[in-house]
């Protein structure tokens, strides 16, 4: 899936070969509501918006996919009902999970680790990184999951030859690395870094709920599902920073952690999925210069 201001296409090989590819005018509601491009909500709204196109590419892949097994395409009911599920899973295995860890370490070691304090949202965030770490390695194993970095490394490569303003063909795009500073992954990995300060700061002013310990925990927890999306926007900035200037020396030490990260998530992909993720980009690319002309004219 490729992205560009007003467009978006997803390219996906069948089992068969062949390479097809959905266009479509992408119109960011951030068009209609002009504060959303102010820093700091934008990337709230970028957040959002990548998810619902990640959604849409995954349902178009998985449909095209089950055409040519003879199932058929995946129902909005079958679709949702595996998104709700992926997003339950992720909320409980990275926000409740580390959050309830943390209160029994902080009971184990009779320690003073109250939601308020600093230490319990150091170690919820440690908790957090080391559990996405170890997630992302161990679906690394998948043979599926393997191939799909392979892609993401082909999506990375072919952006560089974009870039650096370089004929998009395989032979180009094969010169650049797997691994770019504005991956959503390190984006994903800045997200979690920047809560516990975030956490740290802002919970010893909430006030405590009423009622018992575990309903007060329930309170904390959905209180940090919210902050994930101002979180989101700083990470944004950051990653946005770091797209534009990766070799300052205050901004490398930033994105090493997502570029180390990048090497779990990425691989060498083959030259048919650098032609897959070319296809992407050159048909969004086509798309936003037929819609410039046409607003120029």
């Amino acid at each position: 899936m490729m992205r560009s201001p007003k467009a978006m296409a997803i390219a996906c090989r069948k089992p068969s070969g062949e390479v097809v590819v959905r266009e479509e005018v992408w119109r960011s509601i951030t068009g209609r509501l002009k504060f959303l491009r102010w820093p700091f909500f934008r990337g709230t709204v970028v957040f959002v918006e990548a998810m619902v196109n990640g959604i849409q590419a995954l349902t178009f892949s998985a449909n095209q996919a089950l055409e040519e097994e003879a199932e058929g395409p995946l129902s909005p009911w079958a679709m949702t009902g595996t998104i709700l599920l992926a997003l339950g899973l992720a909320v409980g295995l990275f926000v409740v999970a580390p959050h309830l860890l943390s209160l029994l370490l902080g009971r184990l070691f009779e320690a003073d680790l109250g939601v308020r304090s600093v230490g319990f949202h150091v170690i919820d965030g440690a908790i957090k990184v080391l559990f996405f770490i170890g997630y992302i390695a161990a679906i690394s194993l998948l043979k599926d999951v393997r191939r799909l970095f392979m892609y993401h490394g082909a999506e990375h490569m072919s952006i560089h030859t974009f870039e650096a303003r370089e004929p998009l063909t395989v032979a180009f795009a094969r010169r650049h690395p797997t691994l770019h500073p504005r991956c959503g992954t390190a984006f994903l990995l800045l997200v979690l870094l920047i809560s516990i300060a975030f956490f740290a700061v802002v919970f010893p002013f909430l006030p405590k709920p009423a009622g018992p310990g575990w309903l007060a925990q329930a309170a904390f927890i959905g209180v940090k599902v919210l902050l994930l999306l101002p979180i989101a926007g700083c990470a944004y900035e950051l990653t946005r920073l770091a797209g534009k200037r990766p070799d300052h020396p205050l901004i490398r030490p930033l994105i090493w952690p997502g570029l180390m990260l990048q090497k779990l998530t990425t691989r060498k992909p083959t030259d048919d999925q650098i032609e897959v993720a070319l296809c992407a980009l050159e048909s969004t690319l086509k798309i936003e210069a037929g819609l410039e002309s046409r607003e120029a004219a």
